[in-house]
């Protein structure tokens, strides 16, 4: 696991249960579940945006925003990084097509 990502996944833990007032990780978890899916879903359009528009600096501040937003959302949902990880691992060498169609249907 990147070491960067590692370390950032261990800090936003930490900073859950900090202050809301001293914290924006603390903050985003007291708005709770709705309010974390709504940063990771707009730092989503806005990593689009700049891709399609923006110029590099751009779309890789938006993509660094919309990565630590994610690991806001796998931290509240006890998700550790490293399940993603193994799940990318295991679906390495599979073809995309392939991996979909062999999900099952929601």
């Amino acid at each position: 696991m990147s070491v960067t990502l590692s370390r950032l996944e261990a800090t936003i833990a930490a900073r859950r249960s900090a202050d809301p007032s001293q914290s924006y990780v603390a903050k985003l978890h007291a708005r709770g579940l709705p309010k974390i899916t709504q940063k990771l879903g707009e730092e989503g359009v806005e990593t689009v945006i700049a891709a399609l528009s923006g110029s590099r600096e751009e779309l890789v501040g938006e993509a660094a925003d919309l990565l630590f937003h994610l690991l806001v959302l796998l931290g509240a949902k006890d998700v550790p990084l490293a399940d993603v990880l193994a799940e990318l691992d295991r679906r390495e060498g599979v073809s995309g097509i392939a991996e979909k169609a062999a999900r099952k249907p929601d």
